[in-house]
């Protein structure tokens, strides 16, 4: 069992994103369908910035007033950073990832094995750490030979967050 160590803080500027998005809900659980749909058309977007892909999730107020549960609908998306939003090819969109403060946690592990970082970070490290979350979106980044099943896959969880 991997034992959690509390994040790094990091300012980051903000980012150029394009991909595809879907609505879900924890419980419903899209992630898949939308990688399927998504990891075969990454060549046809020729100003990509670096070989990670971006998991981009988009809460509504439901998360940062404590009100989010398995069922609460959020967007989520599929993507990799660009040099600019030019010749976005057909049926991908733009998104702006605005800069700010995160807490950037690694996750070792099959996604399966996720529910425990999640645990983690907003049950134990988020109520006693001084800070609160942003309404910023939430971005996981993970490398180019990521496979969610893999029990060595590593990848980083940002999460927006403000002092109290």
């Amino acid at each position: 069992m991997n034992t959690m160590h509390p994040p790094t803080l990091t300012t980051t500027p903000p980012r150029r994103l394009v991909g595809i998005r879907i609505q879900t809900t924890l419980a419903e659980n899209r992630a898949a369908e939308l990688w399927r749909r998504f990891r075969p058309r990454v060549a046809e977007i020729h100003n990509r910035l670096g070989a990670d892909f971006f998991d981009v999730k988009r809460y509504g107020p439901e998360m940062t007033n404590g009100q989010f549960s398995p069922t609460t609908v959020f967007e989520k998306w599929a993507a990799v950073e660009v040099e600019g939003h030019a010749d976005i090819p057909e049926g991908m969109q733009p998104l702006e990832l605005p800069g700010g403060l995160y807490a950037v946690f690694v996750h070792h592990g099959p996604a399966t094995a996720f529910a425990r970082t999640y645990q983690y970070i907003f049950g134990t490290w988020l109520p006693t750490s001084g800070y609160r979350l942003d309404e910023r979106p939430h971005f996981d980044v993970m490398g180019p030979r990521y496979r969610p099943d893999d029990p060595e896959a590593t990848e980083e969880i940002w999460v927006p967050v403000i002092p109290i």
